[in-house]
């Protein structure tokens, strides 16, 4: 029988992002704001140009500090777009610093912004029917769910497809393969619940 892991590490920086970060709870809005930016930019791209592209994107974007991006004017669009290596999307570098200050209204309102996103699954870590097994959707009712409320707070470039992205990096939703060391490791340590397929779209 074949073995369910995660197979998609392709490379030795692959191989790290998914052995010490990819579904790893996160609680910590610095974090959470890199995370969502970096899904943010991967739109039409591999995952692997970001992370080959890491170290730039923090250092245009001060390490996500996000009172520092919040505050982003034309000159730091300009500065970011003509750094050599960067991506070269307004729309997108745009969007962040966007984003930044909506990210701050969340964690006004509601004390931070785990706070608010970790509502959405109780405080915990999902672990979805038959998801172990391989079958993981590109989308599903839960990132529906949560990328109209982000729309509604003002966000950009989080449709269903990047949240659900956001989702499974940041560890609200565990779906690493059932035999990769991963799988287990974050269920030891993690508050989790199973729960049946949502409106799952592939």
């Amino acid at each position: 029988m074949k073995k369910i892991t995660c197979e998609w590490p392709t490379t030795p920086l692959y191989q790290a992002y998914h052995d010490h970060e990819w579904g790893r709870p996160i609680h910590d809005d610095r974090l959470q704001f890199e995370h969502l930016c970096l899904e943010s930019l991967q739109c039409g791209l591999s995952w692997l140009t970001i992370l080959n592209k890491r170290d730039i994107i923090r250092g245009c974007f001060d390490n996500f500090d996000i009172e520092a991006v919040s505050s982003y004017g034309e000159s730091d669009i300009d500065r970011i777009l003509q750094t050599e290596g960067m991506l070269k999307s307004r729309p997108k570098i745009v969007a962040i610093i966007n984003n930044a200050s909506a990210f701050k209204r969340i964690q006004s309102e509601f004390g931070s912004f785990c706070n608010y996103i970790w509502a959405f699954t109780d405080n915990k870590t999902i672990i979805y029917e038959n998801h172990p097994e391989g079958q993981v959707p590109a989308k599903n009712g839960l990132s529906t769910r949560i990328s109209k409320d982000l729309k509604k707070w003002g966000f950009k470039f989080v449709g269903p497809v990047t949240i659900y992205s956001h989702l499974q990096a940041s560890g609200l939703i565990n779906d690493h393969g059932k035999d990769c060391p991963c799988f287990d490791e974050i269920n030891q340590s993690a508050d989790i619940v199973r729960l049946p397929a949502d409106e799952e779209g592939y």
